[in-house]
């Protein structure tokens, strides 16, 4: 066990002092000092990881689409007790004594999220967006097939079924089917890609968007659903840049007696901030909606359901029936994150960020980078860099090695592999956050063209063209790193925080454990 030779605690406070800086003292940085503090006295490894991981931040624009800023409030809500206390079950109905604070927040959580949402009922506790969709399939099984089976059989519940019911209940739950987005247009590996539990859950059907347009065609998703008759129609998607017709998607699920299902996921924030209005709204349309709460909405890492009453007992026995005892200091911080998003600046921020998506665009257009769909309605931009001469996994890691930070995705009817791809999806809530906008935007897609354009393919040991390894000219990788200097300059990560000073305290260390921890 190593122990700092000094208090960074105490140096940082003596620093101020001496500045008269005092009066000003932000408690969550005084909080993330001593947080590191305390963490560096049992594993200073971690510690330094930990802030080798704000130095890798403060130097690389974040361009995924799936990443964002929490407020370090949001941050520190999760370092605390909460996470030694079992909760299983929902408020009030716990399997465990000793609930009655974590009742509090999770009724506080759950009441911010239907006021920020105007959903009917919340349901905070998946520990990620999987398993928020998880959860909301098996609750749609629960209240569309079990319930009414159960109810024909004169049971009162499934364990008053004999082995034969049983097995007939079984047979009729694993007999459904589901209608998504197809992997390979944008759609997510849980709405029933092959690879994923959800395509053993279900006869799992894939409609795309059109070859024509990449966009989605609406008609078509009619034809295919009085086709195939799923019991989910699930609209959402983890690549597709422009914006969904809801009440288009809820008459097309009527008209076949589906629930339609929405995964907002990736824009949740944009509904929170009143971004994505009307027909653009999941909400009013869909009977049960999932999303993550780390994306746009800028919280902590977890999941949230979303339905309407129908749905709501269902959705709550997502513990014990899928996933185990809730991460009550996780949901404090869901009750942060939603306490923010209903702040008047959290619709501004919404805005800002599909406006730098679109400038983003556009920018990228006039470099002459090939852009899906060309142009946006959300936070996504997805580039076909074909027309660069590279694969999206070398697109990828030569923005990487220039200190921009994006992925690798498919294109629609993508003719390489998912380990290859020919994309890259690129985001703005990240870079929304730190306050760029437009000016910023068209520096950023001059940057991405100056990286792409040096960099070519390299070789493979029988010499030819690799569609992994790639070769960018120096002078290239030197003019855009220092172009990423200069941006990141104006707008670092996490201000309030002195790298230099937790570097000094918390990354110089002679201790051999410090490499491990």
């Amino acid at each position: 066990m190593s122990t700092p030779r000094t208090s960074p605690v105490s140096a940082y406070l003596d620093a101020c002092q001496s500045s008269g800086g005092l009066e000003k003292l932000d408690p969550s940085v005084i909080a993330y000092i001593a947080a590191l503090e305390s963490v560096a006295r049992v594993a200073p490894g971690i510690a330094r990881s930990t802030v080798q991981e704000l130095a890798d931040q403060r130097a690389n624009i974040k361009l995924i689409a799936s990443e964002n800023y929490s407020s370090l409030s949001t941050q520190l809500a999760m370092a605390n007790l909460l996470t030694d206390k079992y909760a299983e079950g929902i408020s009030r109905k716990r399997y465990y004594a000793g609930c009655d604070n974590v009742d509090a927040i999770e009724d506080f959580a759950c009441a911010q999220a239907c006021k920020l949402f105007g959903a009917d009922h919340a349901y905070v506790q998946p520990h990620s967006g999987a398993d928020a969709n998880i959860i909301a399939f098996w609750a749609i099984l629960s209240a569309r097939v079990e319930t009414p089976t159960i109810q024909e059989f004169g049971a009162k519940s499934a364990m008053g079924l004999d082995d034969a019911q049983w097995a007939e209940l079984r047979r009729r739950v694993g007999n459904q089917r589901l209608l998504a987005m197809d992997f390979s247009s944008g759609g997510h590996l849980t709405h029933g890609y092959r690879m994923n539990v959800s395509a053993k859950m279900f006869e799992a059907h894939g409609y795309t968007v059109s070859r024509k347009d990449s966009l989605l065609d609406y008609d078509e998703i009619e034809k295919q659903a009085l086709d195939v008759k799923p019991l989910i129609l699930l609209a959402g998607y983890s690549a597709y840049p422009r914006r969904i017709d809801f009440e288009r998607m809820r008459a097309i699920a009527d008209k076949v007696g589906a629930v339609l299902m929405v995964d907002m996921a990736h824009f949740a924030g944009l509904v929170a901030g009143g971004a994505f209005e009307g027909v653009h709204n999941p909400i009013p349309y869909a009977h049960v909606v999932t999303t993550t709460t780390h994306k746009t909405l800028r919280g902590p890492r977890g999941g949230l359901v979303l339905c309407t009453d129908e749905f709501a007992d269902h959705v709550d026995r997502g513990c014990p029936m899928v996933q185990g005892g809730p991460l009550p200091h996780v949901m404090g911080a869901k009750a942060l994150c939603f306490t923010e998003a209903l702040e008047p600046s959290f619709k501004t921020y919404a805005g800002n960020v599909i406006d730098n998506a679109r400038s983003l665009a556009e920018a990228c257009m006039s470099e002459g980078l090939g852009v899906l769909t060309n142009g946006t309605d959300n936070h996504q931009v997805i580039l076909d860099v074909t027309n660069q001469g590279v694969s999206g996994r070398q697109a990828e890691a030569a923005l990487r090695e220039c200190r921009v930070t994006s992925n690798r995705n498919a294109i629609p009817f993508d003719k390489n592999s998912p380990l290859v791809t020919s994309g890259l999806r690129l985001g703005t809530p990240a870079v929304t956050t730190l306050g760029m906008g437009s000016a910023e935007m068209k520096e950023i897609a001059a940057i991405l063209k100056g990286i792409l354009g040096a960099t070519e393919p390299g070789v493979t040991r029988d010499g030819k063209p690799s569609k992994i390894e790639h070769v960018t000219a120096d002078d290239a990788q030197l003019a855009a790193t220092g172009r990423v200097d200069a941006l990141l300059g104006r707008f670092p990560v996490y201000p309030e925080l002195d790298l230099d000073f937790l570097e000094r305290h918390f990354c110089a260390s002679d201790d051999p454990a410090a490499a491990t921890g």
